[in-house]
């Protein structure tokens, strides 16, 4: 069987990957299950929260993007990231200048985050077309939430605007192609990047409390997310195509190429289930420390449900990502 560009499917995961973990230990709380970005381990009282996450999309600013990418997988178990590994893979042809630059840029990202960057791996690897970096994240707390703590009733939020990573991403790689759309809009698209991080707001929201389950929305965009979190915590959804927000840039972006920013990369984009009667005050907060945050739907006991213009749509299997239809 033939696997699809992107995150393997989770039927494949569940057969072929998640059961093979290895002696088992007391200690593992939470091991490997689909749509949770994160492990939880059991140390003297407290938890060590771990993250892995590749970045395989991306050129420009590989290693910025792949402290984030894995620090935001930490973040949304409500504890803040602390120390960090990195492997970096090269392609044939790569300068001494490339592994500098990448080096630079996940000890920047790093200390933007006030994580410790504390080891890893780097490596000239024949047959790539362009780098990978892969990080490791860890974070250590007294207590947690995950995406599969979701319940029934909870509203679905979602900060900042679908398609931020993948707007970015585009706009780089596509830049002469995209040239037509004008300088202003491929000058703000690559800019959305800067807004990758969910760490302050994940953990803001962690200590305001009445929110059962976060999970930031990575390969297979906003919808993606929010059917991750309903397959792990057991539960449908429904929500609105008309309440999530889109930049103009990304619908720009995507027109041109002819993609959905609904299912393109969202690193960026922190999705929340929330207590429906605190809704309001939690939005409220997160507002105050500049965060854009929207209800976008709720969580059912029955389909995985997305509304457009009125007509339904049943979300059965795991969403592949838009990036991958131009990229490929």
């Amino acid at each position: 069987m033939s696997l699809p560009i992107g995150k393997v499917p989770k039927e494949i995961l569940e057969k072929y990957v998640l059961k093979f973990t290895g002696e088992s230990s007391e200690n593992v709380v939470l091991g490997p299950k689909f749509g949770i970005d994160f492990a939880v381990i059991k140390l003297d009282g407290r938890y060590m929260i771990v993250a892995s996450d590749p970045v395989t999309g991306a050129e420009k600013e590989v290693g910025w993007y792949a402290v984030n990418v894995s620090a935001n997988d930490v973040a949304t178990s409500g504890s803040r990231p602390t120390y960090l590994e990195s492997v970096i893979l090269l392609p044939q042809g790569s300068k001494t200048e490339d592994v500098m630059n990448m080096s630079i840029q996940i000890h920047r990202a790093a200390k933007e985050l006030g994580i410790s960057v504390i080891g890893g791996h780097t490596e000239l690897t024949l047959g790539l077309r362009r780098a990978i970096v892969v990080t490791t994240t860890f974070g250590f707390t007294e207590r947690y939430i995950t995406a599969a703590d979701a319940r029934e009733g909870d509203f679905i939020l979602m900060t900042k605007t679908a398609g931020l990573e993948g707007t970015s991403i585009l706009a780089d790689a596509f830049k002469e192609k995209l040239y037509r759309l004008g300088e202003n809009v491929i000058s703000n698209a690559s800019k959305m990047a800067r807004g990758i991080s969910v760490v302050d707001e994940a953990t803001r929201a962690f200590k305001i409390g009445f929110v059962h389950a976060m999970h930031d929305a990575t390969e297979g965009g906003v919808i993606g997310g929010v059917y991750e979190m309903g397959v792990a915590s057991n539960l449908g959804f429904v929500i609105e195509v008309k309440d999530i927000p889109i930049a103009l840039e990304t619908k720009t972006i995507c027109r041109a190429l002819d993609l959905d920013p609904l299912k393109l990369i969202s690193s960026g984009v922190l999705l929340l289930a929330v207590e429906p009667s605190k809704v309001d005050g939690l939005c409220a907060d997160l507002r105050k420390i500049g965060v854009r945050v929207s209800i976008i739907g709720y969580f059912t006991r029955g389909k995985r449900i997305v509304i457009e213009d009125g007509s339904e749509k049943f979300i059965e299997e795991s969403i592949i990502d838009e990036l991958w239809k131009v990229l490929s």
